[in-house]
């Protein structure tokens, strides 16, 4: 019994770490990795969609929901702001997404609160959007911007 308890366990825990490798990402033309910088534009089609389901009503419900569920998990354990990285990528993530909605972003949270966003955007004021909406998320202590303007991917 404690064999198969073990292996259990084993197994969750190589699952998880391999779970926690992908960044959190804005749409599906988002880089994959956070360590790249992207000028390649996005086709205009997909950020069309990407940018019609992320202005709708009922997604931006759905992401303001995702955040307000996350930030009362964390006050239920007593509001640390020491967040796990899933927690913060997925909230940061959710933000972008909401209010930056034909940018292709990837995010990636480190365990210290430092949160790196790659990608692109379509504007030079969406990209000073970045930092200041990431920091508005409880947890994150810096935010590392490695995301270009690249005109034409709205």
């Amino acid at each position: 019994m404690k064999k198969i308890a073990t292996i259990t366990v084993g197994i969750l825990l190589a699952l998880g770490t391999a779970a926690c490798e992908n960044p959190a990402k804005t749409s599906a033309d988002a880089p994959s990795s956070t360590e790249t910088v992207s000028s390649q534009v996005p086709d205009s089609t997909s950020t069309e969609a990407a940018q019609n389901d992320a202005q709708s009503e009922l997604r931006r419900r759905q992401l303001n929901e995702d955040i307000r569920a996350r930030e009362q998990r964390n006050n239920v354990t007593g509001g640390d702001t020491d967040r796990a990285t899933g927690d913060l990528e997925s909230q940061v993530r959710s933000k972008l997404e909401a209010n930056i909605p034909n940018g292709a972003l990837a995010v990636k949270a480190e365990e210290n609160g430092t949160v790196t966003v790659s990608g692109t955007v379509a504007k030079q004021d969406q990209l000073a959007k970045i930092a200041p909406l990431a920091k508005e998320i409880k947890g994150v202590t810096a935010v590392d911007v490695k995301a270009t303007v690249v005109p034409g991917n709205n």
